[in-house]
């Protein structure tokens, strides 16, 4: 806690921000409690992120939504072939301080799991982004990612929820 309350006045006296749009948007961004949020992926309100690339889909939940639940111990996923839809629950996480859903923030069969979070769940702790994936999705509406959150919407959200 002293570490990040350091990291966050040493920020607020460098004037670390990702506002202002008048300059070209970084490659990522860092909120005031330093949760990595990459440009290029959209992002759900329950903090999944989703990378469209041809003509399926990865997801994964954000650096946001790991540093909240803490060193996760245990992943559940659906089998591959599975349908999920936005919004409903594809599986759940179990962190060292609670167990919870995971939502898909788009609907469509499941292609791809990622078999290393079996044995190795810390990967959504270490490298959420990359190693950390959950599944791959084939979308079956991709109009639905139309509606999720740039970076900079998401970075904004997440700021005023952990306001309150």
């Amino acid at each position: 806690m002293a570490l990040r309350l350091w990291a966050s006045s040493a920020a607020n006296a460098l004037k670390i921000s990702c506002s202002g749009a008048s300059r070209a948007a970084p490659a990522y961004s860092i909120s005031r409690y330093f949760s990595t949020v990459l440009d290029g992926l959209k992002y759900s309100s329950s903090h999944e992120w989703v990378k469209h690339d041809g003509s399926v889909a990865t997801i994964g939940i954000t650096d946001h939504a790991q540093g909240h639940l803490g060193e996760v111990v245990f992943v559940e996923l659906p089998e591959g072939g599975a349908k999920v839809s936005q919004g409903g629950a594809f599986g759940n996480v179990e962190s060292v301080k609670a167990t919870s859903d995971v939502n898909s923030p788009i609907s469509g069969e499941v292609v791809e799991v990622n078999g290393k979070l079996s044995e190795t769940p810390g990967l959504i702790n270490s490298s959420p982004y990359d190693d950390g994936w959950m599944i791959k999705v084939k979308p079956s509406s991709p109009a639905e990612l139309d509606a999720l959150m740039d970076a900079a919407k998401y970075t904004k959200h997440c700021e005023e929820e952990d306001a309150h």
